[in-house]
C-alpha cells in the first residue's frame, strides 16, 4: 500500500486499518489451529489410538523431534517460502501438537481440562488487548522474557531428572508469569510488524505471528493445567 500521497491523518486512518487487517488474520489462523489440535487431541484419546502412544515412548520421541522441526521450519525460512506454504506447515504442526497434548485427556478430568481452558482464553485475551493497545515499549521486558524461558527450559530439564514437587510448582508459576507477558509482547511485536512490512508479505506475517501467539496460548494453558486441573 502506498502511503506518500497521504495526510497524516489519513496515512494514520490507513495504517490502524491494515494493522487490525493484520491482526484479525493473525487470530483467526491462531483460532483455527487450536481447533485443529483440540479435535486432533480428542480423536487420538480414542482407546484404540491412545493405547499406541501411550505404550511406545519412541513415537512421542518422534512426535517431538517433528514439532520441533517444523517450528525451526517456519520461522528459519518464513521468507523463502510461499504463504500457502507456511500455512500449510503451521496446521500439519498443530495436528501433531494435538497428537502429543491428547495425553491430558488421561491425566486430567475433562471438566477441568475445559474449566482451565477459558481461563487461559480469559487471561490470555486480556494480555494480547494490553499488548496491543498499550503504548509503553516491551521491548526491554521482552528480552529479559526471552532469557527467563531459557532459564525455565533448564529448570525444567533438572526437574525432569530431579523430579522435585516443589519445584515443578515454581517451574509452573514461573511458566504462567512468563508466557502472560509474552502474550503481550508478541502481540506489540507483531503490531509494529504489520505496519512496516510489505504488502506481499502480510500473509506470511499473519501465519508466523499466528504460530507466535499459538505457542504463548499452548504453553501458558499447560502450565495453568498443574494449578487448576483435577487429576484422574
Amino acid at each position: 500500500m502506498n502511503f506518500s500521497n497521504y495526510s497524516d491523518t489519513q496515512y494514520t486512518g490507513a495504517l490502524d486499518v491494515r494493522v487490525s487487517q493484520v491482526m484479525k488474520r493473525v487470530y483467526f489462523k491462531m483460532f483455527l489451529a487450536l481447533l485443529v489440535t483440540a479435535l486432533t487431541a480428542l480423536w487420538v484419546s480414542s482407546p484404540s489410538i491412545a493405547y499406541q502412544l501411550l505404550t511406545s515412548k519412541s513415537i512421542y520421541w518422534i512426535l517431538a523431534i517433528v514439532e520441533i522441526g517444523l517450528v525451526i521450519a517456519i520461522t528459519a525460512a518464513i521468507n523463502k517460502i510461499s504463504s500457502s506454504t507456511a500455512t500449510l506447515l503451521f496446521f500439519l504442526f498443530a495436528i501433531v501438537n494435538g497428537f502429543t497434548l491428547s495425553i491430558i485427556f488421561f491425566v486430567y478430568s475433562p471438566g477441568s481440562i475445559t474449566k482451565t481452558f477459558f481461563i487461559t482464553a480469559g487471561t490470555f485475551g486480556a494480555m494480547s488487548v494490553y499488548g496491543y493497545f498499550t503504548n509503553r515499549d516491551l521491548t526491554k521486558i521482552g528480552t529479559f522474557l526471552f532469557f527467563a524461558l531459557i532459564g525455565l527450559i533448564i529448570a525444567s530439564v533438572v526437574n525432569y531428572f530431579a523430579d522435585s514437587d516443589i519445584l515443578g510448582w515454581i517451574i509452573s508459576f514461573a511458566g504462567v508469569l512468563i508466557f502472560l507477558g509474552l502474550t503481550a509482547w508478541d502481540t506489540q511485536k507483531i503490531k509494529q510488524m504489520a505496519s512496516a512490512a510489505p504488502d506481499d508479505s502480510l500473509g506470511k506475517l499473519a501465519t508466523i505471528g499466528a504460530l507466535s501467539l499459538y505457542l504463548d496460548f499452548i504453553n501458558l494453558f499447560l502450565y495453568l493445567l498443574r494449578f487448576f486441573g483435577d487429576r484422574n
